[in-house]
């Protein structure tokens, strides 16, 4: 997919860093509207078999990324055990800092697709009671835009993309275009009726992608921008492709008001080199594209832009989070049906939590007879396995922050130093999260057990002693790969980065479109509104550069 650098003809209206999941719709919507863009991505370009590898082969990479080091950190997450771990950035090539008191597991996804390759799939809108954010001491942190400004655009990519969901009818979670809901499993079913009956809780469908269907999709998931928006917009002819080249920074005019391009990194023998154009668009995932414009800010360069408000880099978010898995009376019916971003269920409570002592509010997701191993792996037979995963909404506190580190990598680049760690508030979410997880579970008859008690896990029990997604505590901020913040939007400088229009105030013909444009949190799943975010932004700003 990628192109040579030999082969750009070198006149683009626009640059888009990163080619995840902001970044293909990025590039879709700049070039359906006529403009030339070139798409810079960090990592290779890789083919579907390099990318998704086969078993027993990516056990044995699990195990000597771990080893060594090279995934050390992102084994932590559950999904690293499921996927080729090729689809992980290898640590040691990519550092990062943090207190060491204070861990952040940073996940990456380095490779064209970026991390929409290990997406769950998940698309929840946000409400306008997201969008009017939360006040942290005494200050009121809210959102430019409405849900008003975003349902187009939340109409426009579930239609294409073809997600399924019901309409629930909930004020605080907008329904979307989407296909008929998929089904419940049976046990699924039973413990939504006991849990209605017995508590009062919504539970309903999970909206979302289906599981991969090759025969349906072709070799990349729906869910990911290689098998979406990514091959739509190489087929306009509008589009290059660079891989295996990080962006370093944005090159400025003398003025300082204007970008004129971006220095990239060849992840090969580390040459720099610049790619111009008259737009920027950032979408390399938030603490990526912060340490861009950090490393481009007059506090790290001179002749470097300015950042009126002082808060480029703080305020950083991640969805706190907690988990249990939990088993059943009665074996599971085979064949399951596979767990997916539209085959499993929440309970959305949001921010309608009664006599709660925090701010904010949190959903529950769950699946229930949609992994159960063959019963030689199964400890307890005439089980079936189900789990909740809690997450919710954290708060935006200055203290939390992004800044670099003076260490750099193998190519002289600076490298991010993280710290973020959780407040009084959201260590009351979780407890009050793994009280409503307890009450459910119990509800539908079930028992909370730790996974070793569940299943036979040959080769991996070594590594789960310890692991922060076993543990009845709040996961370390970064676990559940949903950072948000650093470069948030907002209706004036001196308290936002980037406009209501995602420009930086200071430089408009910059963009900060992924996750780092986000002033608040909330709790949903944020990639569908990562990418209604940057259509949204990339028609706006089109439109001056194809005139």
């Amino acid at each position: 997919m990628a192109s040579r650098p030999e082969q750009f003809n070198r006149s683009w209206d626009a640059i888009v860093v990163g080619s995840g999941a902001s970044g293909g719709v990025a590039a879709l919507t700049l070039a359906e509207q006529g403009a030339r863009v070139l798409v810079v991505e960090a990592g290779p370009d890789l083919s579907e078999g390099e990318a998704f590898g086969n078993e027993p082969a990516n056990m044995w990479r699990r195990l000597t990324g771990i080893t060594s080091g090279r995934h050390r950190r992102q084994a932590q997450h559950p999904g690293f055990w499921k996927t080729n771990p090729r689809l992980y950035a290898d640590e040691q090539l990519h550092p990062y800092e943090h207190p060491p008191q204070r861990p952040f597991l940073w996940t990456r996804g380095l490779q064209v697709g970026g991390r929409s390759l290990t997406w769950g799939g998940i698309t929840l809108r946000l409400s306008d009671e997201d969008f009017a954010g939360v006040c942290v001491d005494g200050e009121l942190t809210d959102w430019p835009i409405r849900l008003s400004d975003l349902a187009e655009h939340y109409g426009a990519l579930e239609s294409m993309l073809g997600v399924y969901g019901a309409r629930d009818n909930l004020a605080h979670l907008p329904d979307g275009e989407m296909k008929v809901a998929l089904p419940l499993t049976e046990a699924e079913t039973c413990f939504a009726g006991e849990v209605r009956q017995q508590l009062g809780y919504e539970v309903i469908q999970s909206r979302g992608f289906a599981p991969h269907d090759p025969d349906r999709d072709g070799a990349w998931p729906r869910s990911s921008s290689r098998g979406s928006t990514l091959p739509q917009a190489m087929a306009t002819g509008r589009v290059d492709l660079l891989s295996d080249h990080m962006v370093e920074r944005l090159v400025m005019a003398a003025d300082g008001a204007t970008a004129t391009g971006v220095i990239a990194v060849n992840q090969q023998d580390g040459s720099r080199e610049v790619y111009k154009s008259a737009l920027i668009v950032l979408c390399s995932s938030t603490i990526q594209s912060v340490a861009v414009l950090l490393r481009s800010s007059e506090q790290y360069q001179s002749g470097g832009f300015v950042d009126p408000s002082g808060r480029l880099g703080t305020r950083l978010m991640d969805h706190v989070s907690t988990s249990q898995f939990f088993s059943l009376p009665g074996g599971a019916p085979k064949p399951q049906m596979p767990l997916s971003g539209a085959g499993s269920f929440f309970l959305p409570f949001g921010r309608h939590l009664d006599g709660v002592d925090f701010e904010g509010g949190y959903g529950l997701w769950g699946g229930i007879s949609r992994f159960d191993p063959p019963n030689w792996l199964m400890r307890q037979q005439n089980r079936t396995i189900g789990f909740l995963i809690g997450h919710g909404e954290v708060l935006p506190r200055a203290s939390n922050q992004v800044s670099l580190s003076d260490k750099v990598d193998r190519w002289g680049i600076a490298i991010p130093h993280i710290d973020c760690c959780w407040s009084k508030n959201e260590l009351a979410m979780t407890a009050h999260m793994r009280r409503t997880i307890a009450a459910c579970i119990q509800a539908a008859g079930g028992q909370a057990q730790p996974i070793q008690d569940l299943f036979r896990l040959p080769l991996i029990e070594p590594f789960l002693k310890g692991a922060v997604a076993l543990s009845d505590q709040a996961a370390p901020p970064g676990y559940y790969i949903h950072e948000l913040g650093g470069a948030p939007m907002g209706n004036c400088e001196q308290t936002s980065v980037v406009d209501e229009r995602n420009r930086l105030w200071r430089v408009r013909n910059v963009l900060v479109v992924d996750g780092a444009c986000w002033p608040t949190s909330a709790w949903q799943s944020p990639t569908l509104t990562m990418m209604a975010v940057t259509r949204r932004a990339c028609l706006t700003a089109v439109n001056s550069l194809v005139e």
